[in-house]
Order: C-alpha cells, then structure tokens, then sequence
C-alpha cells in the first residue's frame, strides 16, 4: 500500500511551526495529536574535577649563597714553625697534609724536617725483649704447675738469672750520661771500711769480669781475652778498668747481657752433677752451684750502688732467693773466721776437736724475709755445730745482714740483738764483714 505523500521535510516534524527531531518511539516522547508537545527534560550535567595548577617556585627564604672560597695556603713561616709538632706527630690531617706537600717543594725544611725526625727517635727508650722478673716467675709458676719443662733452669741458678734480669732492666732506660754517673764501692778488709770510686758502666764492667770467672770454668770464653791475668776478682777487675784508654760507656752492657744468658743457658742443658764443678776464685774455690748464689749477691749489691746513686728505688729479692744467699753466707762463716784466726784477726780457738765432732756453737737467727736460724761452728771448719754446746747467740735482720756481708755497714753499726759470749760475737760479725771484697 501506499501511504501518505511525503513532505519535503521528510523525517522532521512541525509542532507549532517548529521542527523537532524525532526520537526514539516511547511513552515519554510520543505527541499526541490535539495535545500541546512535550519539553524535553535536560541533560544531568556529569561532575568535573578541577585541573590542578602548577606548584608555584618557592621564594627564597635568604638571599642566594655565594660558593664558598677556598682559605689561602700557609705561609712558609707557618709551615716551619709546624716542622716540630709534625716530626713529633702532633698536627692534625689538614696540617699534616700542608707539611708534607711544602716538604716536597722547600729543601730547607726538608732538611730540618730529617733532623727533628731523627731527635725524636732517640727520645724513644730501647725495647727491652726480656721479661719482667715478677711476672716472668708468675708465668714460669703456672706453666711449670701443669707441664714440667723438659729443659729447666737449675733451683741454685734461679736467683742469678733473676737478678740480672732485674739489673738490666733498670739499665734500660738511661742515657749516656747516666752510665757516667759516680758509683762508689764498699768492702771490709781487715779491721776498716774501705771503698772505690768508678761509674754506673764501671760497675757493670767488674760485673762482667767476675762472671767471667764461671764462664772459664764451664768452658767458655773469658770476657777479657786469652791474656786474662790469673787472680781473683779484684785482680781481674782492675786489669779491666786498666786496660781501656777511653772511659767505660754503656756498650759494655752488651756483653755483660750476653754471658750472662750463655751461662744459664749452659747450666740448663749441662745436666745432672754439673752444680760440684769448682769455680776458682783466686785464693779460694766454690762448687758451680755456690757460686751462681754468689754472683746473685754480689748482683743484687751492685745493683742497689748504681740505684742508690742515680736516687732510684730498688727492692731486695724475693724471699726465696734472698734466704739462699743468707743461707751461703753462714756456711762461710766458720772458714772466714778460721782465716782470719791465722791472720791474727780474731781470738785463738778455744777447743779443738776432730773433724765432724760437736765443738763450740753460735746461733745466727736472721728474721725478715728469708731469715731462718743458722749453728756457726766457732773454733774449726771442720768441726760440727752443736745446740748443747751453743756459747753465743746473735739477731740480725736478714738485709740489715747482707749490707753487713756486702761491707756496706761495719760491725759497728750493725743492730744487733745479742747474748753470751762477747769474743765470739765480736768474732762472728767481723768474719761476717770479711765476706765482702771488692
């Protein structure tokens, strides 16, 4: 069928002389003929968020900074007085670093700089390797305590070793002119005090000599040559001091340090039997192991001369060590005393009796650290000493004992506390001083 002819305006329709553009066919949007047209309700408008705006430059809070300008270098004037402080190692990164970079442009300084450098390397002591006799004897102590040594040092050679080590640590931290300083040294001869003046390197020079008497009889080399004279210590001594033109200096440390660590040493790996080896000393001779006590003493003496006379403290030995000194001095008291009853020193024996028979007694007590009582046989060496027969008896301080057997104090002034028999006192503390020598 045909329907309606079309209208130009095909599509369109005319609502009161207006166009509209057909929609959809619906409820809402039909037109009615004969009713007014429907408006079209508008569009919900769509939320839209609000576009972001740049940030803005902040403003400047200070006024721009300028770039930091380098400080100018020192000046060499600076830089020398600094040469000091630096050899010294006392400046800081910054002026440490602007010694060293004038040091490399500035040949005077260079030179200066070397010559402070080596001044302060003979402000540092010389290192000493050997350890400290306390803590040596503690360590020796707890190690022995759980596994023996296969090697020992000897009981009767304990002390020597100790005492050197205690010396040459005292020597260590002196200086030339410390090594120069005046020693005086004291014995008794005969009926007085006599004495001997030398320096602290003197004092070590007669040390090492007297040494040298064990060393040839362990047989090794004597410190004072193949042209050694024969005698006892004061003739070795003096050949010593004789024989060099320029003064004793501290080189004779070397030496002394070096025997003395032979000689233990040797002892340590001569074995069994090797303590009954006599040492002659001049005019009389002691087995190895009494003289290795000897030579503490005499150590120890020495060493308390040279403290006494640079005004430094210096402690006695250990009481072990000091009662086996103590100990050597009163089993040479009945020969002393019988020397000096031929020369006409002391009073004439009063009884006689054969070799190890009971005869007149004196009783020694030493109190202190390593004290203990000792009999003195009075009329013969050979004689026993017997408690029944004691005539005499004397107290003496264990130190105040070995400054009396060192002839460093007389008789005279030793204190001591005393009963019985005066002669034989008398006798006894005059042989006692007798033991000294120089």
């Amino acid at each position: 069928m045909n329907g309606p002819p079309q209208s130009p305006d095909d599509g369109y329709e005319r609502l009161g002389g207006q166009a509209r553009i057909p929609g959809p066919r619906g409820a809402a949007d039909d037109l009615d003929p004969g009713h007014a047209p429907r408006s079209m309700p508008p569009l919900p408008a769509m939320p839209q968020a609000p576009m972001p705006l740049p940030p803005l430059p902040p403003l400047p809070s200070t006024p721009a900074e300028l770039p930091p300008v380098a400080p100018p270098p020192p000046s060499h004037a600076v830089l020398k007085s600094l040469l000091g402080a630096w050899a010294l190692a006392a400046c800081s990164a910054e002026e440490t670093q602007a010694v060293e970079d004038h040091l490399t442009e500035c040949a005077p300084c260079a030179e200066e700089a070397l010559r402070l450098r080596d001044a302060v390397g003979l402000l540092h002591p010389e290192e000493n390797l050997d350890l400290k006799p306390l803590l040596r004897s503690r360590v020796l102590e707890d190690c022995l305590g759980k596994r023996p040594a296969r090697i020992p040092v000897p009981v009767w050679a304990s002390p020597y070793d100790t005492e050197t080590a205690r010396l040459d640590a005292l020597l260590q931290d002196f200086g030339d002119s410390e090594w120069h300083t005046p020693v005086r040294l004291k014995w008794f001869e005969e009926e007085r005090r006599r004495s001997q003046r030398t320096t602290v390197a003197g004092v070590i020079g007669h040390l090492l000599t007297v040494d040298g008497l064990i060393a040839s009889a362990l047989g090794l080399d004597d410190p004072l040559g193949p042209d050694a004279p024969k005698g006892g210590p004061t003739v070795r001594t003096e050949h010593f001091w004789g024989a060099s033109v320029n003064p004793i200096t501290r080189q004779v440390r070397d030496p002394w340090r070096e025997q003395g660590h032979t000689l233990v040493r040797t002892v340590s790996f001569a074995g069994r039997g090797v303590a009954e080896l006599a040492v002659d000393y001049g005019g009389f001779a002691l087995p190895l192991g009494d003289a290795f006590l000897e030579r503490a003493f005499e150590c120890w003496v020495h060493a308390w001369d040279i403290a006494e006379a640079v005004d430094y403290p210096y402690e006695p030995p250990s009481g072990p060590h000091l009662h086996g000194m103590i100990d050597l001095a009163a089993r040479l008291l009945p020969s002393a005393l019988a020397q000096r009853r031929r020369a006409g020193l002391a009073a004439p024996a009063r009884g006689l009796v054969a070799a190890g028979a009971p005869g007149r007694t004196l009783h020694l007590e030493i109190e202190g650290a390593g004290g203990g009582g000792w009999d003195i046989a009075l009329d013969s060496p050979g004689a026993k000493p017997s408690p029944e027969r004691t005539v005499a008896e004397i107290a003496l301080d264990g130190i105040e004992f070995c400054q009396l057997a060192a002839g460093h104090i007389s008789p005279e002034e030793a204190a001591v506390g005393q009963h019985g028999d005066r002669e034989a006192i008398r006798d006894v503390l005059f042989a006692a001083a007798s033991l000294s020598r120089l």
